[in-house]
């Protein structure tokens, strides 16, 4: 495949409302997507960093820059480089995962085009829809919470992922189980806010028949997420600590987890993405596709990413207007609970022009 040019494009999408987390709040979505150009089609990808360093070291503005001057030309450099290869060209370039996805997931939308085949099809999914749950952030008040959640519910999501902190865990949790009843599956995602000090408040959570806890420790420490795993009954599942297949098989080895989230950004790409699911399901350890706010870009990926075999749970792969009034592609539509697999070539979408002239901020084109 031989890319003619790159364009870095800066994108703003309000969200519908603040979406916060343990580690801030986010009301608009600051966006870098990677658009690869070939003779004879074009591809699109989404880079997951948020605008700030919180989440992961990775930031918007970082990605651009490594991006720019190194990673472009690192496959500039290579003008019969095909997706499958991308991993191993920029491997020299340490870090930088959700940038390298973004680049990866352009070149791949991009030949997949070229050749006529799904992106669902080349990673090798094996449904048509997929399950849908949707991430709560975390409210000003229980009422809110309560309300927001009986929305979703009405809405048909089939798993309700609650955000927790500490000071706002156990009394959440009570809430939602004593309003909805224990038939709602449930689970909360602390991003890495507790320490192992904190185990007899988290063992607290057992009462409430979670289907997991995620990312309750800090990304880094395996072992103590082992010693978690052992004080607590709720499962415990890995978020920021899994970064690539190595890891997950740290993490399977040492008992730091029986439940994996994939991001695919987080990891470096859907291939690698792929890797990690197939050593899991070698393993009998179920996995999830986790969101990062995704534009319809990133989502149409994730979706067919999740419509693997081994994604068992549901993901994060909620409709569009959980989180935009306008997204960037036609919008995803929750039906039944799930949400339909793209089955076009590549992605199977592509932005809007009128939507993407208007949430435009900035552009960048890289020719070869």
């Amino acid at each position: 495949m031989k890319l003619t040019g790159v364009e870095l494009r800066r994108i703003e999408m309000p969200l519908v409302a603040p979406f916060r987390t343990s580690f801030g709040t986010t009301t608009v979505r600051e966006v870098l997507l990677v658009r690869a150009v070939t003779p004879g089609a074009e591809g699109w990808g989404e880079c997951v960093a948020d605008a700030s360093p919180l989440y992961s070291s990775e930031y918007v503005d970082g990605c651009a820059d490594v991006l720019r001057r190194f990673l472009v030309p690192a496959i500039a450099a290579r003008p019969d480089l095909r997706p499958d290869g991308v991993a191993a060209v920029l491997a020299p370039v340490k870090g930088h995962r959700m940038a390298k996805a973004a680049i990866e997931a352009a070149m791949l939308d991009a030949q997949l085009r070229l050749d006529g085949v799904s992106l669902a099809g080349r990673l090798g999914a094996v449904r048509d829809r997929v399950p849908c749950g949707v991430s709560v952030g975390i409210m000003d008040s229980l009422p809110e919470l309560l309300d927001a959640v009986d929305g979703y519910l009405d809405e048909g999501y089939l798993r309700i992922k609650l955000k927790i902190e500490p000071g706002w865990d156990v009394e959440p949790v009570r809430a939602v189980r004593e309003r909805f009843g224990d038939d709602v599956l449930l689970q909360v995602d602390a991003n890495a806010a507790y320490t192992l000090a904190d185990a007899r408040q988290l063992a607290r959570l057992d009462e409430f028949d979670l289907l997991l806890v995620e990312q309750p420790l800090a990304a880094g420490d395996l072992r103590r997420h082992a010693e978690l795993a052992r004080l607590i009954r709720t499962p415990v599942c890995l978020d920021e600590s899994i970064e690539s297949v190595e890891d997950a098989a740290d993490a399977i080895m040492l008992g730091a987890c029986s439940i994996v989230n994939i991001k695919p950004g987080r990891v470096g790409g859907y291939l690698e993405a792929v890797r990690i699911h197939e050593l899991c399901r070698a393993h009998d350890v179920p996995v999830w596709c986790g969101g990062m706010l995704e534009t319809g870009i990133g989502r149409a990926a994730n979706v067919a990413l999740a419509a693997l075999p081994g994604f068992s749970l549901p993901g994060d792969t909620s409709g569009s207007n959980r989180y935009y009034a306008a997204d960037l592609t036609e919008p995803f539509v929750l039906r039944d609970g799930h949400l339909d697999v793209p089955t076009g070539p590549g992605l199977g979408v592509a932005p809007l022009p009128h939507r993407l002239e208007e949430v435009t901020v900035d552009t960048e084109w890289i020719r070869f």
